[in-house]
């Protein structure tokens, strides 16, 4: 794994040019635009996991589609569609849009910056949920820290009445366009002070990160992971929710990499 991971790093350590902070540099955390990095961006992501059961309905590769862009006077807009295949048969498909806003900074890349975001999803089984999301992130020359806090209010009974996802990620740069650093999550975290949380529990990942933004291609790519293990336990059988780490059967990992296309570049 060491040896691949310098192999990587040693083939990308050849781009030269202006740096830059990565569109999407975590897989897990998300970060605002501002007016001087690129506009709009789609992206293909890939998640491998071991008894981290999610939208697929069982352990094994998930993927996930999403766009994200500069809507100008430092709003953001992000957007993921996601498709399953069960095993027995059948496709299912998840949607979710947001549109966070800075408050504080945004207005260059370097810096300060505090958001807060509004948006909508539909989760495997058909379920709406409202979303409220608080970013905060900061960016400069040599790393780059950002922290968001997720509530999620789903318009059904049988869920919780607020689901709450925290998420930490840092990157240093190594050389131009290489970032390595790591990233957290925490998921459901409800479930510390609900015994019958409606996802199975409180869920933590803690992993490695790499990003890497060639400065003359228009594609960049992503890549974190870690185990995954609970932190809590419910009786309740997992629901079929939009979860970063799926609904978990047991302790295990999760490892996510994403291709980004800069549409503008």
């Amino acid at each position: 794994m060491k040896k691949n991971l310098f192999i990587v790093l040693l083939v990308f350590s050849g781009f030269r040019g202006i740096a830059q902070t990565p569109v999407q540099p975590f897989l897990f955390t998300l970060n605002t635009l501002t007016g001087d990095q690129p506009n709009w961006n789609i992206h293909y992501s890939g998640t491998y996991g071991e008894r981290t059961n999610g939208q697929f309905g069982y352990d094994g590769l998930g993927q996930q589609f999403g766009v994200k862009g500069y809507l100008g006077n430092r709003f953001t807009l992000y957007a993921t569609a996601a498709i399953g295949f069960a095993h027995g048969g059948g496709v299912t498909s998840a949607q979710q849009a947001e549109v966070i806003r800075d408050l504080a900074g945004g207005k260059a890349q370097r810096g300060f910056r505090l958001g807060l975001g509004f948006g909508l999803s539909r989760d495997w089984s058909n379920v709406k949920s409202a979303i409220s999301r608080i970013t905060l992130s900061l960016d400069q020359p040599k790393w780059m820290a950002t922290g968001n806090l997720r509530f999620e209010k789903a318009f059904e009974s049988s869920r919780d009445k607020l689901d709450f996802i925290s998420s930490l990620g840092f990157q240093h740069k190594i050389t131009d366009g290489v970032f390595i650093g790591i990233e957290a999550l925490g998921q459901d975290l409800e479930g510390f002070w609900e015994q019958d949380e409606a996802e199975g529990g409180a869920k933590l990942m803690v992993g490695p990160s790499l990003s890497l933004a060639p400065s003359h291609s228009k594609l960049s790519f992503a890549l974190s992971g870690g185990p995954v293990f609970y932190a809590t336990r419910s009786n309740a059988i997992p629901s079929e929710a939009i979860r970063e780490l799926g609904q978990a059967s047991g302790n295990g990992y999760s490892i996510r990499a994403l291709i980004n296309f800069n549409l503008h570049k």
